[in-house]
């Protein structure tokens, strides 16, 4: 359908042989290159009286020979630039990607064009200078591979952990930054399969990493992690790398207390809150104890806490977890400490009981 439905015309180069039709319905650019130009011209005037509603009959119109398969241009998937000197600066990236490389380009800043091309899936910004990343990326609703290695990001946003990437993202590359935590929401990427975070600051990993169930490569390795989380049991991986960090040495029998008797009010109400599943929201609590809520440890005996706990680390064969384990430090070790939570000290007495029975 062409009356009524062209938007605009671009014929700056028509003398080139190249022009651009953009329609109202589809939603479409129809770009004519490698013409010649006086048909061009011929048939740029046609559409437009058709556009203005003239009878068909009365169209300029020359017999049409069909085009040889190897004269028609397949829409442009792919593009790989790996130099500054090959970016481009005053052209648009074809709206067809679905596979973008941009690397050793110096890219201080995600280049907005990028952000438009709504049919990618794998975009690669590795050996870059990026500092930020913009929410936008999360406007990307088929994006499953995103690599950012060797950059210079200190942190991955909220905001693109709350995004459509929740629902499509399953390769992301974050090592050689200098991140040294990841947010809460991280662990709402559910969709992650191989997530590697080797040579970063982090100082912890995400609280519920646990929650990332379909996760089966990760590496974190030479970063400053002191301790795994508890929540890392939950893991089922196929290769695990934690080469390289300076994990601290266990000692069950030196717990940190910051068990408070008698429990608060407040502490007593958050965990009938989990341990009972009673729904709540930022509509029926202060966002700052949902926050909380969201963070509540749990105990060896199933129950939660929130702020009122015993702490310590144990050792963990990481062999529990995956299937493949690079070895943790140069002495062969596979071991690592991880921490555990209990409410009570009852629960704590119970553990030590086993403990030291068990190392007798």
């Amino acid at each position: 359908q062409v009356q009524d439905n062209v938007e605009r015309f671009f014929t700056r180069f028509v003398e080139e042989g190249k022009a651009t039709v953009r329609l109202r319905e589809p939603p479409v650019d129809l770009c004519l290159s490698k013409a010649n130009a006086n048909s061009l011209k011929a048939f740029l005037s046609a559409v437009r009286l058709a556009n203005q509603g003239t009878d068909i009959g009365a169209l300029p119109l020359s017999a049409l020979v069909p085009a040889k398969t190897s004269d028609v241009e397949k829409p442009k998937t792919k593009m790989i630039i790996t130099s500054r000197r090959d970016y481009p600066l005053t052209k648009n990236f074809p709206y067809s990607l679905e596979h973008l490389q941009t690397s050793y380009c110096k890219l201080a800043r995600i280049d907005t064009r990028v952000l438009c091309l709504k049919k990618l899936r794998k975009l690669d910004l590795s050996h870059n200078h990026i500092k930020q990343l913009p929410a936008t990326i999360g406007d990307l609703t088929c994006l499953q591979e995103l690599n950012l290695h060797d950059n210079h990001l200190e942190s991955f946003s909220g905001a693109l952990c709350n995004s459509t990437l929740q629902k499509s993202l399953q390769f992301l590359d974050l090592s050689q930054n200098k991140i040294k935590a990841l947010p809460i929401q991280f662990c709402q990427l559910r969709e992650l399969v191989n997530l590697k975070l080797d040579d970063n600051e982090l100082i912890r990993l995400p609280f519920k990493i646990g929650q990332l169930d379909h996760l089966r490569f990760l590496s974190a390795a030479r970063n400053k992690l002191p301790f795994l989380p508890s929540d890392f049991r939950k893991l089922c991986l196929e290769n695990l790398d934690l080469f390289g960090n300076p994990f601290e040495q266990p000692n069950p029998l030196v717990p940190s207390i910051q068990l408070k008797i008698p429990l608060t009010l407040l502490e007593c109400a958050a965990r009938a809150t989990i341990n009972h599943r009673i729904p709540y929201g930022c509509h029926l609590l202060p966002a700052h104890l949902c926050e909380d809520l969201e963070v509540a440890k749990t105990c060896q005996c199933g129950s939660a806490c929130l702020s009122s706990f015993i702490q310590i680390t144990v050792t963990m064969n990481l062999h529990h977890v995956a299937h493949t384990v690079v070895l943790v430090d140069n002495m062969g070790g596979t071991e690592a400490p991880i921490i555990c939570y209990f409410c009570s000290l009852d629960c704590y007495s119970q553990f030590l009981d086993r403990y030291l029975q068990s190392n007798g």
